[in-house]
């Protein structure tokens, strides 16, 4: 009775809102059940819901346990909000100064999926340099960030996605193996920091902290990349202060709850 009186106070519109943002957040396949225990609404309400957002794409089903996943629609509304030019503003002032400080290409990327996506970048103004535009996707296994986003998974969504299919090899400095790249995460893990040893293109090396919210989740990385013939690896490592200043300054623009 009293989720009942609950829903009527609530417009239509702030429930399927309510509902999606449990799911985004859960940052795991979330089922029925525990959906109304943590949005309240009945079950008849619940499921209505649940059918209105998978039908138009904002949800979509975890094929084994049918439990509910953002679908492409809320990725691509999440990738939106994160481009609008007005929000991210800040971001893209702290990464400008960040290269500017670096003289090399930065940028910030998000989890999709099996992938990381390029969703803000700041160009190096040198005549050689690597071309990956905003909107670009890229493995996890192979790319700086990519490993950050896997080193701090559940250790069973990893093994999931490490292990779906063969790792594809990009360059001879590819790590393939799976048990290789399970340490080689948990030494990121402990470190802090992902590298790119020309694992996925050859020529090209790169280093990525991640930028964290309140409960201690990456909510995106930043990232330097360079070529070789400009930069090693270890020239980039010594970066590391700038980048995790830059990092701090996003989580306090963006990550942070604020009172």
């Amino acid at each position: 009775m009293a989720n009942e009186k609950q829903e009527q106070g609530i417009p239509t519109i702030l429930r399927g809102l309510a509902v999606l943002e449990q799911v985004i957040e859960a940052r795991r396949p979330v089922s029925t059940t525990e959906l109304i225990t943590k949005v309240g609404l009945l079950k008849p309400t619940l499921n209505r819901i649940l059918i209105q957002l998978e039908e138009e794409g904002f949800l979509q089903r975890d094929p084994i346990k049918k439990h509910f996943l953002p679908g492409p629609r809320a990725r691509k509304l999440s990738f939106g909000i994160m481009t609008n030019e007005d929000l991210s503003a800040p971001r893209h002032a702290i990464l400008q100064s960040l290269s500017d400080v670096v003289g090399e290409t930065c940028n910030c990327t998000m989890l999709d999926g099996n992938h990381t996506v390029y969703f803000d970048r700041v160009e190096a103004n040198w005549p050689y340099r690597i071309q990956l535009p905003i909107g670009s996707h890229l493995p996890l296994h192979c790319t700086a960030s990519g490993k950050l986003f896997l080193a701090f998974m559940q250790v069973r969504q990893r093994r999931r996605l490490i292990t779906a299919a063969p790792l594809k090899s990009f360059t001879k400095g590819t790590i393939t193996d799976v048990k290789l790249l399970t340490d080689e995460l948990k030494r990121i893990k402990s470190d802090g920091y992902g590298v790119d040893n020309e694992e996925f293109m050859d020529g090209m090396v790169a280093v990525s902290v991640p930028v964290f919210n309140d409960a201690n989740e990456i909510c995106f990385t930043v990232a330097i990349h360079a070529p070789t013939a400009r930069k090693s690896l270890d020239e980039l490592k010594e970066y590391f202060p700038a980048l995790r200043d830059a990092a701090t300054a996003m989580e306090n623009s963006y990550c942070h709850n604020r009172a």
